[in-house]
C-alpha cells in the first residue's frame, strides 16, 4: 500500500476507530444516531430562535450561527466515517483527504471564534447592560461573524497549502477516523518541521486567541457579578453563561488536551478524545442550551407545538 512519493499518491486508508470486523456495525449504528440527534437537535435550535421574536437579539443570532457551524462540523467527518465502518477499503482520495482536512479546521476554528464572540456578548450584557443595544448592534454582530469566517478559512487554507507540500511514503495508512492534521503528518517521509512549526505557533495562536478573550470576558464578568449586592442577582448573572461556560469546558478542553503536544506523542488516546468536539460536542450543545436557558427551553416548546398542529392538521385535510 505504500506510495513512493507526493505524485504517485493518489489515496490514503482511514483506520477507523476499530480494525475488527465484529465492531464495525455496532460502530455504524452508533454513531448514525449521534449524526441525527446532533443534525435534528442543531436544526431545532436554529428553528426556535429564527421563529420566536424573543430570541431575536445578539446572543441567540450567534448561537443560531454556532448550531449551523456544529452541523457543518460534524457533516465533514462523520458520513465518511459510517461509509467506512461498511466498507473493506476504508480509502479516501489524497484531494478529499485534504478537502476534508480544510472544512474541518475551517469549521472547527469558526466555533472557536463564535464562543469567543458570545462570551464577548454576554460581557457587554452583564457589565455594561444599558450601553448593551448600541454595542452589540448589528453592525457589531456582523463584523464579528465576518472576522470569524475569514480567520478560520485563511488559517485552514495554510495548513493545507502547506501540508500539500510534503512527500509522502512507505505507508499511506491513517491511523485516525479523518484526516485530521497530527495523523497525516506522521506518514510524511519528507521534513515537517514547518508545518510543526507553524502548529505551534501560527495554530496555537489561532486557538488561543478566542480562548484568552474568553477568558478575559468572563474574568471581568465574574469581578462585576461580585459586586452585585443580592445573592438572587448574581445567581441570575452566572445563569445567564452558564450554558455558554459548559460548551467552552467541553470544547477547549479536549482540543487542548490533543494538540498542545509534540506530533511524536500523538497516540490511539489522542484519537478517542478527538470524538469528543469533533462528535460528541456537537451533539450536546442543543441539549445543554435548551436545558440550563429558559428563554430557550421555551422558544423549543413554542416551536414544537406549532410543528405538532401542523402536523395534525394533515389527517383532517386528507379527509375532507
Amino acid at each position: 500500500m505504500g506510495m513512493s512519493n507526493l505524485t504517485e499518491l493518489s489515496e490514503f486508508i482511514l483506520w477507523g476507530l476499530s480494525s475488527r470486523p465484529e465492531d464495525q456495525k455496532p460502530l455504524f449504528a452508533l454513531f448514525l444516531i449521534i449524526y441525527l440527534v446532533t443534525v435534528v437537535g442543531n436544526m431545532l435550535i436554529i428553528s426556535a430562535i429564527h421563529s420566536d421574536s424573543r430570541l431575536q437579539n445578539p446572543m441567540y443570532f450567534f448561537l443560531s450561527v454556532l448550531s449551523f457551524a456544529d452541523i457543518c462540523y460534524t457533516t465533514v467527518i462523520v458520513p465518511k466515517m459510517l461509509v467506512n465502518f461498511l466498507s473493506d477499503k476504508k480509502t479516501i482520495s489524497y484531494a478529499e483527504c485534504l478537502t476534508q482536512m480544510y472544512f474541518f479546521l475551517a469549521f472547527g476554528n469558526i466555533d472557536s471564534y463564535l464562543l469567543a464572540a458570545m462570551a464577548i456578548d454576554r460581557y457587554v450584557a452583564i457589565c455594561n447592560p444599558f450601553h448593551y443595544v448600541t454595542v452589540m448592534n448589528r453592525r457589531c454582530c456582523a463584523l464579528l461573524l465576518a472576522l470569524s469566517i475569514t480567520f478560520s478559512y485563511l488559517h485552514s487554507l495554510l495548513h493545507v497549502l502547506l501540508m500539500n507540500q510534503l512527500t509522502f511514503c512507505a505507508s499511506n495508512v491513517i491511523h485516525h477516523f479523518f484526516c485530521d492534521v497530527n495523523p497525516v503528518l506522521k506518514l510524511s517521509c519528507s521534513s515537517t518541521f514547518v508545518n510543526e512549526v507553524v502548529a505551534m505557533t501560527e495554530g496555537l495562536a489561532s486557538v488561543m486567541a478566542p480562548f484568552v478573550c474568553i477568558l478575559i470576558s468572563y474574568l471581568r464578568i465574574l469581578i462585576s457579578v461580585l459586586k452585585i449586592p443580592s445573592a438572587a442577582g448574581k445567581h441570575k448573572a452566572f445563569s445567564t453563561c452558564s450554558s455558554h461556560l459548559t460548551v467552552v469546558t467541553l470544547f477547549y478542553g479536549s482540543i487542548t488536551y490533543v494538540y498542545c503536544q509534540p506530533l511524536s506523542s500523538y497516540t490511539v488516546q489522542d484519537r478517542i478524545a478527538t470524538i469528543n468536539y469533533t462528535v460528541l460536542t456537537p451533539m450536546l450543545n442543543p441539549f445543554i442550551y435548551s436545558l440550563r436557558n429558559k428563554d430557550m427551553k421555551q422558544g423549543l416548546e413554542k416551536l414544537l407545538n406549532k410543528i405538532k398542529f401542523q402536523m395534525g392538521m394533515f389527517p383532517s385535510t386528507k379527509a375532507n
